[in-house]
C-alpha cells in the first residue's frame, strides 16, 4: 500500500511509510541481515557492497552503493539505537548530507507498517527533500519485492 505523500517545501525533514504483508520479525530480517539487504536496498538501479554492518549502539555500517551509471557512493553510517524486530535509529555521516534516521518497524493488521524518518541537521532543499522521498519509495519497492521472493 502506498500512502499519499506530502512534501514539506522547506525544512529537513523526510518520513516515509509503507505497509508490508509480513510480521515485523521478517521485515526486520530483511533488514538486519546484510546479506539480504545487499539484494534490495537503495532506489531502483542500485547494487551494494557491504564492507561492515555491526548492528548495535556505536557499531558501524559502511556500505558504497553503485548507481545505475556506475557512480559510487560511500556511506558510513552509525548506529545509536537497535531494538530487534523495532527499529533502528544510525547517523548517516557520509559528505553528501548529514543526518539521523529512525526505523520503526510496527504490527499492522496487514503486517507491518515501516516508517522512516530522516532529520537533516542543516536546512535542505525541497528539491533534495522530494529526490530522496521519491528514492525512499523506490527502495521500500524493492523491499516489499524481497519479501515477495522476487529478488
Amino acid at each position: 500500500m502506498r500512502p499519499e505523500k506530502t512534501l514539506p517545501e522547506t525544512g529537513g525533514t523526510v518520513v516515509s511509510t509503507r505497509v508490508f504483508p509480513a510480521p515485523p520479525p521478517g521485515v526486520w530480517q530483511a533488514w538486519a541481515d546484510p546479506a539480504r539487504q545487499v539484494r534490495w536496498w537503495g532506489p531502483d538501479g542500485f547494487t551494494n557492497t557491504v564492507h561492515e554492518f555491526d548492528l548495535r549502539v556505536g557499531g558501524k555500517w559502511l556500505l558504497t552503493m553503485h548507481g545505475p551509471d556506475d557512480t559510487e557512493f560511500h556511506n558510513e553510517k552509525v548506529f545509536t539505537e537497535v531494538r530487534p524486530n523495532e527499529g533502528v535509529t544510525f547517523r548517516h555521516l557520509s559528505p553528501m548530507h548529514v543526518f539521523t534516521m529512525a526505523m520503526c518497524f510496527t504490527p499492522h493488521a496487514d503486517g507491518t507498517t515501516v516508517t522512516w524518518t530522516m532529520e537533516f541537521e542543516t536546512p535542505t532543499s525541497a528539491e533534495l527533500l522530494k529526490f530522496i522521498s521519491l528514492a525512499n519509495e523506490q527502495n521500500f519497492d524493492r523491499l516489499a519485492a524481497h519479501l515477495r521472493g522476487e529478488i
